[in-house]
């Protein structure tokens, strides 16, 4: 099991390194350093910008660099003196820097943090519970009426579009009943006023494609050799749909709960924007908007890091959910 961890950690850094490649070639391709000092100082002073306070402004935020490829330096300084290596190789531990408005990008996520596991962690536990529940239910009454039905209703949720629930949730349980408030955050006690709705309206959202996805791995369990045998041996059919086929479906339960893990802490974008909730998610939105990106670069590397950590995780889980895996 330790070595197995240790190669898989070992595997994540080119793919981390690889991944900031990415995002470094993709952000550049779109804008060159001269043009994001350009937009930071020219929302700073309203004005002109001169090519002296432009070059300033890249000395002191680290822009000067060449982006990859340094052909000043001589033997390795052709690679480690460059904007890449300056601002990717602390990434690795852990170290941020700061955003491009000056703000510490460490002190801004533990901060932010915080609202987005209050939505995040609820809504993914409610909404694993609700979808199982489901689809074990359609399962139970499979070919029936009740099983049509449900499948008619997980399609048309499906169909519709999360902006409509929470624009929807907005009017009716903010503006009309009053309920809850319509956006914001506050923290402490209180902050459950706040997110309840986004809680509800992700929860919902999601109920269309995850009962439906389920539904059709249960099922291809309930037709196997071992409920056939479970049924000759006189079990009952709630035992071996809730016991035996919930857990010989565990496995590919798993495996979509891995994507899951990044948003766990990063945050939803939209949902976390249209409640006006200060989250990791409306971060990233405001770092795009901006066009900040010491930030953006920051959140691609956590959220790739997160990735990993699922997949190793969802490993481990699979050894623990079937004995007869085993991770060597």
């Amino acid at each position: 099991m330790i070595n197995y961890l240790v190669r898989r950690l070992l595997y994540a850094v080119p793919i981390l390194i690889g991944v900031n490649l990415l995002t470094f070639w993709l952000f550049f391709m779109v804008n060159t350093p001269d043009d994001i000092a350009r937009m930071h100082l020219g929302r700073q002073h309203q004005k002109h910008v001169s090519m002296a306070a432009i070059q300033q402004w890249k000395i002191a935020h680290g822009y000067d660099l060449p982006i990859f490829y340094n052909p000043s330096r001589n033997g390795i300084g052709h690679l480690t003196d460059t904007l890449f290596a300056e601002k990717s190789l602390a990434m690795f531990a852990m170290d941020f820097g700061a955003a491009d408005d000056g703000s510490d990008i460490a002190t801004e996520i533990r901060t932010r943090m915080g609202p987005s596991l209050m939505i995040a962690v609820p809504a993914f536990l409610l909404g694993l519970w609700t979808n199982l529940s489901l689809a074990l239910m359609m399962v139970w009454f499979r070919t029936s009426w009740q099983d049509r039905l449900g499948v008619a209703a997980a399609t048309m949720l499906m169909s519709i579009s999360s902006l409509f629930f929470i624009i929807g949730g907005q009017y009716l349980f903010a503006r009309e009943w009053c309920w809850v408030p319509v956006s914001g955050f506050e923290p402490g006690l209180d902050g459950w006023r706040f997110v309840l709705l986004p809680v509800l309206v992700s929860v919902l959202a999601g109920i269309g494609r995850g009962s439906r996805w389920y539904r059709s791995v249960f099922l291809e369990e309930i037709g196997k050799d071992y409920v056939r045998t479970a049924r000759s041996k006189g079990l009952s059919e709630a035992r071996i749909l809730f016991v035996h086929v919930l857990r010989n479906g565990l496995i590919p339960v798993l495996t979509t709960t891995v994507a899951v893990i990044p948003l766990l802490f990063m945050g939803s974008l939209l949902t976390e924007s249209f409640f006006g909730i200060p989250g990791l998610g409306a971060y990233v939105v405001e770092a795009l908007q901006g066009e900040d990106f010491a930030v953006v670069r920051s959140m691609v590397f956590i959220g790739s890091l997160l990735y990993v950590l699922g997949l190793i995780l969802t490993d481990i889980a699979y050894s623990v959910a079937d004995p007869r895996v085993r991770l060597s």
